[in-house]
């Protein structure tokens, strides 16, 4: 369940709906989204919002301002877009592919062990 919070101003149904859209776009890449918070606070000249979704191995937190709340909504749901999709292509990435270094070690010290014995 979504929880969005704000002091300064009533959260209407559109301000709910663009909030629910950016976390469905979210959920679409199959990991648990673990009590997702929403905080808009109005800061003079416009607005700032805040998020915090727990995930199985860690949390996403994204904060956004802009004049436009619609607009700082949309950047706040890029950032978190942009987090999850770090920590889900992580495994992925090249510096995490799997090469058995155990082999390489091996190697190196029978190396060594060629130039004692020279």
């Amino acid at each position: 369940m979504l929880k969005i919070t704000s002091k300064q101003l009533e959260v209407t149904a559109p301000i709910r709906e663009r909030i629910e859209s950016r976390f469905e776009k979210l959920s679409r890449h199959d990991v648990q989204l673990i009590n997702p918070h929403v905080i808009i606070t109005e800061e003079k000249p416009g607005f700032k919002i805040e998020a915090s979704v727990g995930i199985p191995n860690g949390e996403l937190f994204a904060q956004a301002k802009h004049d436009n709340l619609y607009a700082a909504i949309t950047a706040m749901g890029q950032k978190l877009e942009k987090q999850l999709n770090r920590l889900t292509h992580k495994p992925e990435a090249q510096r995490f592919a799997s090469i058995d270094h155990s082999e390489e070690a091996i190697n190196v010290e029978e190396d060594y062990e060629e130039e004692d014995a020279a």
